[in-house]
């Protein structure tokens, strides 16, 4: 699998593979950095084709957690974790006690959250094994499900894009297309048809899709034709890789804003997104509402200081795309250097959160 090669290409500080026997858990831990703090990052419960596969995920999912978290402005680093198998049929107490220890064993290196294929109870059952591990129950100190707080950041970053194509932030009487309506997308949906949006969902799962679209008012639209539906802002919720050079080809919209993590494909994409007269809110710049919740739990959970936080999302994202357009560079571009800037500052190594509990 040349586990070295691809660690070293993106500079990720540690990978860990977890392996118990007698609950059959294969989980893999990737650390990408601690330049500024702990490496916090969901755990992903997926079937992946193949261990080469899930080992090229996790990686992707920690440097995006890098960047997420510097972007954000938090004292933490990038990591994440994935669980190989099927949720649905290979989820037990036992593995998520085995996983809890491989995860206490890092010393605080790597503190995990839920993420896609894991929940709230999941995290809840994490934490009596390890006090490295956030969105827990309210009861327990923690923040709750963090897919509202995504959401809540995914508008606010929409915002920002309406603002910059517009001149108006509202996004009342905008069509969005949100592709994906699992906790995160259904939210959005929802909270974007409470703001008077007119919202389109689509889903793998079309009764799923039919259920969000009921529930809220909104139209449905076939998974495979969702990028191409003409609206004012399409939003990639599911998994990744959503934008490639053919999809990038077909979009119809002024705009693309989700919270999907890896959205595009290939280092192409943010040249053709603007070849294409697309403007792209990078991911880890919209998406990171969930991250900047759960981060509060670090210190204590204040609800208002993590709203306060999801609100600066908002001005991130102003930030990030008035700077590609001043410097003539794709969004993608500007926030990296927004990113890296902040990673090569001097001294950033001596600042860490202090967790209680």
């Amino acid at each position: 699998m040349e586990v070295f090669e691809r660690a070293a290409g993106e500079h990720h500080e540690q990978v860990v593979f977890c392996l118990d026997a007698s609950t059959g858990l294969r989980a893999i831990v990737a650390i990408h950095s601690t330049a500024l703090g702990p490496a916090l990052g969901g755990t992903r419960f997926h079937p992946y084709p193949s261990e080469a596969e899930a080992l090229d995920d996790v990686l992707r999912l920690a440097r995006q957690m890098t960047y997420k978290s510097a972007a954000a402005g938090l004292d933490l680093g990038g990591g994440k974790a994935v669980i190989l198998g099927d949720p649905g049929r290979d989820r037990s107490e036992g593995l998520f006690r085995a996983y809890a220890r491989f995860v206490d064993s890092l010393g605080g290196r790597y503190i995990t959250a839920e993420d896609v294929g894991t929940t709230q109870d999941d995290m809840d059952l994490v934490r009596t094994e390890t006090r490295h591990v956030t969105g827990v129950s309210l009861s327990l100190g923690g923040s709750g499900d963090p897919s509202v707080a995504t959401a809540k950041g995914v508008v606010r970053a929409m915002e920002a894009v309406a603002a910059h194509l517009w001149r108006d932030r509202t996004l009342a009487g905008r069509h969005v297309v949100v592709s994906g309506v699992g906790k995160v997308g259904a939210e959005l949906a929802g909270r974007l048809r409470r703001i008077g949006a007119h919202v389109t969902v689509s889903d793998v799962r079309a009764a799923v899709a039919e259920q969000v679209a009921c529930a809220i008012g909104a139209d449905t639209v076939h998974p495979d034709k969702a990028h191409a539906t003409e609206c004012d802002v399409f939003a990639p919720c599911a998994l990744g890789g959503a934008l490639n050079p053919v999809s990038i080809a077909e979009l119809r919209c002024a705009a693309v804003v989700g919270s999907a993590n890896n959205q595009l494909a290939d280092q192409s994409c943010p040249a053709r997104l603007a070849e294409a007269g697309v403007l792209y809110a990078p991911d880890y710049i919209a998406n990171v509402g969930g991250v900047i919740n759960i981060a509060q739990e670090l210190a204590g959970y204040d609800p208002d200081r993590a709203e306060a936080g999801i609100d600066r999302i908002f001005q991130t994202t102003t930030t990030v795309l008035a700077a590609a357009a001043q410097g003539r560079i794709t969004p993608v571009e500007a926030a990296d250097a927004l990113v890296e800037a902040r990673l090569r500052a001097p001294g950033v190594r001596a600042r860490r959160p202090v967790r209680k509990g």
